[in-house]
């Protein structure tokens, strides 16, 4: 009897893909604990449009949930903390990296996330022309790509040790991918949709998609835009509790639209 093999397409493991790899298998280590909530953005949305006509500029829906972070974390910077060896570190400014899919040598990645340092400290405007200008920069001119190529001949032991070395270090932590991440795993359809990400941070946020819902507004049922979000913490160091507080803190400035107005 002659045996059938299937029909199959073999092509070689993107190298600029194994930085992502590694980082994952040590987020793994870490004890992450996660809150998956609702916000209503019927409001907020309305409020971008009309932010856009006045401005007559640009402004996504991430960079006002980056900017509504950077204000949320502010209130309660212990949220992004740190742990080195018995203390933990807790850094004055609020340093947010933002996932930004970006083509490297033809492969598209969300490697090297750009950070907005000091975001607590900058306005809308700020920080959507930081986030616009990131996902405009060509990765093939960057004069550090070998840097990019170079990883994926680094022996094993010595990336181990690299790895082991950033994420007990506070300071290249923050140095290198700051001390809050965020997101987008883009649409998923219709339908309410969540994700759950591995993540390296204290404190991580990913957006899901947006859904329209049957919500009661003062009596009465209406039909509402409702964002999907996911936060994840280290429970080495942020309890229930705290986590929660965050989450409604957080919850109400993007239903707020703050700063939008």
């Amino acid at each position: 009897m002659t045996e059938q093999h299937p029909k199959y397409t073999k092509i070689p493991f993107p190298k600029v893909r194994q930085p992502i790899a590694d980082a994952l298998r040590q987020a793994k280590r870490m004890n992450t604990i996660y809150a998956l909530f609702e916000v209503d953005v019927t409001d907020t949305r309305r409020h971008i449009r009309e932010y856009r006509v006045k401005k007559g500029s640009q402004l996504s829906l991430t960079s006002f949930l980056t900017f509504c972070l950077a204000q949320a974390v502010a209130g309660n910077k212990q949220i992004q903390a740190y742990r080195s060896g018995g203390k933990l570190i807790i850094y004055d400014d609020v340093d947010i990296a933002v996932a930004i899919e970006r083509e490297f040598e033809g492969d598209k990645i969300p490697i090297n996330p750009h950070v907005i340092k000091a975001a607590n400290m900058k306005i809308l405007s700020e920080i959507q022309n930081e986030i616009s200008n990131s996902k405009s920069e060509d990765l093939n001119n960057n004069p550090n790509k070998w840097l990019i190529r170079m990883y994926w001949y680094t022996p094993g032991f010595f990336l181990n040790f690299l790895w082991h070395t950033w994420l007990n270090s506070p300071y290249w932590r923050n140095r290198l991918t700051g001390t809050v991440g965020i997101s987008s795993v883009g649409t998923f359809g219709k339908g309410a949709a969540w994700a759950i990400p591995v993540s390296t941070y204290t404190l991580s946020i990913t957006v899901g998609n947006v859904s329209d819902k049957l919500m009661m507004v003062n009596g009465k049922v209406e039909t509402r835009e409702m964002l999907n979000l996911t936060a994840s913490f280290d429970h080495d160091i942020i309890d229930g509790a705290p986590a929660a507080r965050f989450v409604q803190q957080y919850k109400e400035l993007i239903e707020n639209g703050t700063g939008l107005q």
